[in-house]
């Protein structure tokens, strides 16, 4: 049984942070501003930090491959997990709406910048995506950097920052449709500065990874966060 130590922050007393054993990755947990609590993962400690938002059908832990990656290139990586995933709950009355989703990815912002942070960036993929652009549309300036992983957002000529759209070229919603004419109209609405990049194949957001395009999506995804 490993030995769990729960310290509480002095400059940011809401946030507690739950450290499992004395190295590697650490538990933390945040408020958010509708009075839910978000749990994640927690990589690094280093001035430049990435919020990593799964997709639907996915959880924090899916993002273990990446977030190491993305340590090692330097970074300071919290991996969500979104309300209703894992221990992670909204506040009263929104357990069954994902109205609230933007408010998880805003605590884990909010979180990074509280202990240090000096950039933070937001790779939301899918739903995740589609999260993050609410938050950063709702609080514009918080979110430097925002990737949008085969994501359909609803304000795109609102979305401030710089922003990289990505997705397979044969991408299918569930509906049946292509994602890249929908996702195109979008970045065409969006404000500069900004970046498309379609990649081969057909597999959706996370599951990129998964497939022969998953190393030309980490390139892309690290060039993007590094870029001056």
């Amino acid at each position: 049984m490993p030995h769990e130590v729960k310290v509480r922050l002095p400059f940011y007393s809401l946030a507690s942070l739950l450290i499992v054993g004395c190295s590697g990755p650490k538990l933390v947990s945040f408020p958010t501003q509708d009075g839910g609590v978000v749990y994640a993962t927690e990589y690094g400690d280093v001035d430049h930090a990435v919020v990593l938002a799964h997709g639907g059908r996915f959880n924090k832990e899916s993002w273990e491959t990446q977030a190491r990656a993305l340590e090692k290139a330097g970074f300071r990586v919290v991996a969500i997990d979104f309300r209703g995933r894992g221990q992670s709950h909204g506040g009263p009355g929104s357990e069954s709406s994902n109205d609230g989703v933007h408010f998880d990815v805003l605590a884990a912002v909010r979180y990074l910048r509280a202990t240090g942070a000096k950039t933070v960036s937001v790779v939301g993929a899918s739903f995740g995506g589609w999260a993050g652009a609410r938050a950063s549309v709702s609080a514009p300036g918080e979110i430097d950097r925002l990737v949008l992983l085969a994501a359909t957002v609803e304000q795109p000529d609102l979305l401030p920052g710089r922003k990289l759209f990505i997705l397979t070229r044969d991408d299918f919603s569930g509906g049946g449709a292509l994602r890249l004419p929908e996702i195109r109209r979008q970045y065409e609405r969006a404000p500069e500065p900004k970046e498309l990049v379609i990649l081969e194949g057909s597999a959706h957001a996370q599951f990129i990874f998964e497939t022969d395009q998953g190393e030309r999506l980490m390139h892309e995804i690290l060039r993007f966060l590094s870029e001056p």
